[in-house]
């Protein structure tokens, strides 16, 4: 495993949210003990001392590439196959096939010249991470708790005058000071960047009149949120209110029906179709209106629209824990209504954990 987040899940460790996207950490679990961690530098050595649950000798230092940056030349890559398949052979498994969930292909390619058949490993763990334990959903619960906070924090401070930038640097700090280990990404988006929808915020600066939404991903002890809310500046137009209104109710017809047992294809059917939100197909609109499972990762299963649930319906379980997102455009071509909230699936139903008000449309400093 080279994903930060099966890493997690199997070994228990982490060096930093900096290691995320370097591919430079890996873990082997064999099935016949206890998984191998090889990490960057001194971190092996801190696994040693600090990390009791897994053996001594399992707690090892290894490079590879570092995305490219370390050439194929240099030999590491076929050192590190060489050793997990020592590793393989020792523990009587070397002739069973090895899945991997991410992997630069040099180090793919030298796996399969040691005669290693490869498979997708990363199906195997996202299934074995769609349901979650009792203190996995309370990680994710703290961690929306914080977020709960973080939104009355932008309500009070969004003003005219205010610019997008103000507020990721204001959410930023309040989520560090609660203890988040990473704010992975903060969208602000105001006025006519609503329709259509980025992902990036930017200075522009707030007008009255004006919506905005945010989106806060961040993560506590490694469980993230990804938490949407829309507030509108000062005063809402008709049509912004309107908007909120649909995005509203697309939300509460999907939630009415997140139930244990329940095909996704039936929640899918619940969404808006595309074209009523203005795009010309289900690829084009993807991730507007859909659901994505939470956990170490920002989308785990079960993910939920009308672009694969029909082709691929899964069904729905109890511990499951997933956010549900809708989006409306508004009649006035460039407002727009964004709500998220992330439901914990029990026996009887979804429930919320998202708990800053989203029944109707907050307006924040109304004049």
């Amino acid at each position: 495993m080279f994903d930060q987040h099966n890493i997690r899940y199997i070994s228990s460790t982490v060096i930093g949210e900096w290691a995320r996207d370097k591919l430079t950490r890996w873990c082997l679990l064999t099935g016949n003990g206890e998984p191998y961690v090889w990490d960057f530098g001194s971190a092996a050595r801190h696994h040693r001392l600090y990390a009791p649950w897994l053996p001594t000798n399992h707690c090892l230092a290894g490079l590879v590439g570092l995305r490219g940056a370390v050439s194929p030349k240099a030999g590491l890559f076929e050192a590190a196959a060489k050793e997990i398949k020592d590793i393989l052979t020792r523990e009587g498994v070397a002739s069973m096939p090895l899945g991997i969930d991410v992997v630069e292909p040099p180090f793919l390619f030298a796996l399969q010249k040691l005669g290693i058949k490869v498979r997708d490993g990363q199906q195997v763990m996202l299934d074995a991470r769609q349901i979650k334990s009792q203190d996995e959903i309370t990680l994710l619960n703290m961690a929306c708790a914080m977020v709960d906070g973080v939104y009355q924090d932008i309500y009070e401070a969004l003003k005219p005058g205010v610019r997008e930038n103000e507020i990721v640097a204001l959410a930023t700090k309040r989520l560090y000071e609660m203890g988040s280990d990473c704010v992975e990404a903060i969208n602000s988006i105001s006025g006519e960047r609503c329709s259509p929808h980025p992902h990036n915020f930017t200075d522009r600066i707030i007008r009255p009149g004006d919506q905005a939404f945010f989106d806060i991903i961040q993560s506590f002890i490694g469980y993230r949120t990804c938490y949407y809310r829309t507030i509108n500046v000062g005063r809402a137009t008709a049509a912004q209110v309107d908007a909120y209104k649909k995005a509203r109710e697309w939300m509460d017809r999907a939630i009415a029906l997140l139930k244990p047992g329940v095909s996704t294809d039936r929640i899918a059917a619940a969404f808006p179709k595309a074209q009523e939100i203005g795009f010309e197909s289900e690829m084009a609109a993807f991730g507007l209106n859909f659901c994505h499972g939470l956990g170490l990762g920002l989308h785990e299963r079960p993910i939920i629209s009308r672009l694969n649930s029909f082709d691929d319906p899964m069904e729905l379980e109890a511990g499951m824990v997933f956010a549900v997102e809708t989006y409306c455009p508004a009649k006035d071509g460039i407002s727009a209504a964004r709500i998220e909230e992330e439901v914990v699936l029990t026996p009887g139903g979804a429930k919320i954990i998202t708990l800053f008000p989203a029944e109707e449309l907050p307006i924040a400093n109304k004049y």
